[in-house]
């Protein structure tokens, strides 16, 4: 599943973990991400210090025997992670999804918990990319916009599961509070409205109203969202 920040990223996480025919992972590439750019992301040591900065070791997991002997494997990955020095061929032996937002949500809840986000920090040109790098090779990827999920979450979650071949589970539309066993570390700074919730939250309102350099991060992540939101499942 490859989101961006800000994106129900957690929540979807929460839905197939919520499988019990399913493991999940969570963002196993950031330490490696931030190993490689340097940046001072909150929790930058302890995440460094608590998973593989090595991407070969990363993949080498993702490929390999499915944790706890579950039929599948839900790999909950940020596009935005996919930096230069990071291999992108091995995403050919996955089934991948690609989970969106309207690009003017993303600005506004982004900037609100980090400083100054540029586009390769938001994932959708990475998203874009990967989404073109899989149909190229004559791959199907899967569409979904997370709008759709929040609107209607039993309909999306039904098409997007026959899509990608996997039974319907019921209990993909709960979860306990309080957060997953495989929360990554980074959980504590940025789940918090999530570890309150049991299920997807409403349909949003109005787009936000922005200004300055958010307005201009939206206005340059509309591209890459617009040419996924075209290929989307639909409800």
């Amino acid at each position: 599943m490859w989101s961006g920040p800000r994106n129900l990223s957690t929540a979807m996480m929460y839905s197939f973990g919520a499988r019990a025919d399913c493991a999940v992972v969570d963002e196993p590439f950031y330490a490696a991400y931030l190993m490689k750019t340097g940046f001072d992301h909150p929790m930058r040591d302890e995440i460094i210090a608590t998973q593989p900065t090595d991407p070969a070791k990363v993949i080498d997991t993702l490929l390999g025997p499915i944790p706890d002997g579950k039929a599948h494997f839900y790999q909950k990955h940020m596009s935005q992670h996919m930096i230069e020095g990071v291999p992108r061929d091995w995403v050919h032996r996955v089934a991948n999804v690609f989970l969106i937002r309207h690009p003017a949500r993303v600005a506004a809840s982004f900037s609100a918990k980090y400083d100054n986000p540029t586009l390769a920090d938001i994932g959708f040109v990475q998203q874009a990319e990967l989404y073109d790098q899989l149909v190229a090779a004559g791959a199907r990827p899967v569409v979904v916009d997370s709008a759709d999920i929040r609107r209607d979450p039993e309909t999306m979650l039904k098409r997007l599961c026959a899509a990608i071949g996997l039974a319907w589970d019921p209990a993909m539309l709960s979860w306990a509070a309080g957060g997953h066993p495989d929360d990554g570390l980074w959980a504590a700074h940025w789940y918090e409205a999530v570890h309150q919730s049991t299920g997807f939250a409403p349909a949003e309102g109005a787009l936000p109203d922005l200004d300055g350099p958010r307005a201009a991060l939206a206005e340059a992540a509309m591209p890459a969202y617009e040419h996924l939101r075209a290929v989307a499942l639909s409800l």
